[in-house]
Formats: structure tokens, sequence, C-alpha cells
């Protein structure tokens, strides 16, 4: 038996008025079983080097718990056409097939480098809206980000300079630019704009992957994290948008297509102006009633990574947010799994079972 022990929920905002005729509040909690299950079977492959066997365990755990909740849901970004894969991939019908109708964006593994290398901040996460409302990147696999908090929401522009957006948020924020803190991804294509921040004055967090954690941080009040800036992943934009929205945050992004074949692909789909056009948190999402769930899998200074306790079982550290209501939990779960269940030959099967029950 899945057991919650002591779930930890603190809700920062009341959930408020009626439930969803369309979408009951506790999908979240059912959303949370599916990123408990996503990283408890990624897990054993922290820092073992082999980052894909920990994410075919992770999707493979994702898509069987998925099956147990209640819904018509389809995966419009899944592991998309980057990965080739057989479960996730963009489309896919999920669910017990009842209403309500989804769109569901996933990432089984989010910071697939991060788990093989040991590193924090890797996470399974899960978002939904109904049936129609998330932005579908299609063949972009890339977008320029400019993530803010709530206080500086209205402050930002993408188009103007990263020192610009600085002190935008400085004021907006009544604090110094040398006060702020700005998540970068460690990428070659990012090495003029960590000069520019670091001439503004500001300080950098470089992080070799997870964009999402990333946008979260931005979003989310008290981390240390000021803003997110840079070029990251399209469908990895739009599942962190479902947080921010929830958040009360601020977000733009413009496709920025990083490889020639995608700048082709595009160049055949879209014109330039629709390439240039900035998107914004409606465009990427269209509803108030929508879920973003997330289980951290490496422990990190935000959530606590998946954790094996001898004495008491597996635990876990999840977060789901309602944007409907701006309610936000933080969950602790306790899943009393024993050595067979987690290194067994049927280990991913097993976790499943657990979660399911």
């Amino acid at each position: 038996m899945n057991a919650v022990s002591g779930t930890s929920a603190t809700t920062q905002v009341a959930e408020g008025g009626a439930a969803s005729v369309e979408i009951d509040r506790n999908l979240g909690m059912e959303l949370v079983r599916v990123t408990e299950a996503a990283a408890l079977s990624a897990a054993p492959y922290m820092g073992r080097g082999d980052g894909k066997a920990g994410d075919q365990a992770a999707v493979s755990a994702m898509r069987a718990v998925l099956d147990t909740v209640r819904m018509r849901g389809v995966v419009v970004i899944g592991e998309g056409e980057k990965d080739d894969a057989p479960m996730l991939y963009n489309g896919e019908k999920v669910g017990t097939g009842e209403p309500p109708k989804l769109d569901l964006a996933v990432d089984p593994v989010e910071g697939t480098r991060l788990l093989a290398l040991g590193r924090p901040n890797s996470i399974a996460v899960i978002a939904a809206a109904p049936r129609g409302t998330m932005w579908v990147p299609g063949a972009s696999f890339y977008m320029d980000k400019l993530v803010v908090g709530a206080d500086a929401r209205d402050a930002i522009d993408i188009r103007a300079t990263p020192t610009e957006n600085l002190h935008r948020v400085a004021e907006a924020t009544g604090r110094p630019v040398e006060q702020l803190t700005v998540f970068v991804l460690d990428k070659p294509r990012h090495q003029g704009l960590v000069r520019e921040i670091r001439a503004a004055g500001a300080r950098v967090a470089l992080n070799t992957d997870g964009d999402v954690m990333g946008a979260l941080l931005a979003a989310y009040p008290g981390t240390g994290i000021d803003l997110l800036m840079g070029v990251g992943g399209t469908p990895e934009g739009v599942i962190a948008a479902v947080a921010v929205q929830a958040l009360g945050g601020g977000m733009q992004a413009v496709r920025a297509p990083q490889l020639p074949e995608e700048r082709e692909r595009l160049a055949g789909l879209i014109d330039q102006d629709e390439l240039e056009r900035v998107l914004h948190l409606p465009d990427l999402l269209r509803s108030d009633d929508a879920f973003f769930a997330a289980t951290a899998i490496t422990g990190g200074p935000f959530l606590e990574g998946v954790r094996y306790d001898e004495r008491v079982g597996v635990r876990t550290e999840s977060l789901v947010i309602r944007a409907r209501s701006g309610s936000i939990r933080h969950i602790r779960g306790i899943h009393r799994l024993n050595a067979d269940h987690i290194f067994g030959d049927r280990g991913m099967d097993e976790v499943v079972e657990v979660i399911i029950d």
C-alpha cells in the first residue's frame, strides 16, 4: 500500500469558489501519484551514469499510473520527436476514458543528465489543462524565455535587453540589481548573456539542465532565484507556463530555433512574423483550470529528492499547484517498498503496483 505519512499539505492560497464542473480539484492529488511513480522508478539510477535507463523506467511507470487516473487525456507534449518514444508520445491517449477531457504535458525525468550524474534538481513533472487549451509547439524545439515572480510580471519585455530587464525587475521589486540572481542554462549559446548579466551587476546561477525547475524557482517566492533568462526547450516552456500562471508570475517567450533542420521545418510551416511573435502566458495556456505537479528525483534546495530509509520506507517530496485557486501544496510521502521492489528484476512493475494501490 502507498502510505502518505503525515501528508504535509501547505496551502498558501486557500481554495476558493465552487469546484470546476469539468475538472475536480482532486485531480491534483492523482497527478502527484503519477509523478511519484516516475520519481521512484528513476531514483535507483541516480549517479549511475545511465540517464537513459532512468528515463525509460520513469516513462514506463508514469504511463502505467496515468491509465488509472479518471480522465480522457491526450499527451500534447510528451517524449516527442527528438526522443523517438514508444510511450507518452505526442497524441497518445491515456487515462480511464471518462471525463474530463484533458491536454497533458509530461516530462518523466526533467534533467536526465542531472539524474545520471547525481546532481540536484532532477524532477518528474506533469501538467494538465482542459482539452485544446495548451499551446502545442509542433516542430519548434527551442524558445527564448524570460520568467519572473508575481511582483515583476508586468515589468518585463523579452524584446528589451537583459540589462534593461534586470533594471525593470529591480525597480518593480524595490531591490538593487546587485541583489538579483538569474537562472541560466550553462550552454555555449549563453556566453554573451552571462557576460551581460554580470556586467549589469546581477548574479548568475548556472545550471547544466532543468529549465522547468528554473522557471519554477523564478516564479516561486523566496527561492533565491529572481529571473530565468535564455534559450531552453519549447516543450519544457509550455510545462513551465502552467506553473508560472498558477503562481501568478510573469513569462514571455519567442521561438528560437537552434538546429538547421528545426529552422527549415519551421520556415515551411510559419511565416517570419509568427516565428518572431512574443508568446505570453495566455498564448501558452488558455485556461485557468490547470494543474502542475512535480516530484523530486534528486534533491535540491527547493524539493528533497527520493530518500531510502530502512526503518520507514522510501520518502518523496512533491509539489502540486492548481491554477484556478493558486493553491500550493508540498506533499511528503512515505512508500513502503522493500529492497526487491527497488532493485529487483521487477523493480518498476513493483513500484507501479505500490503507487496504484
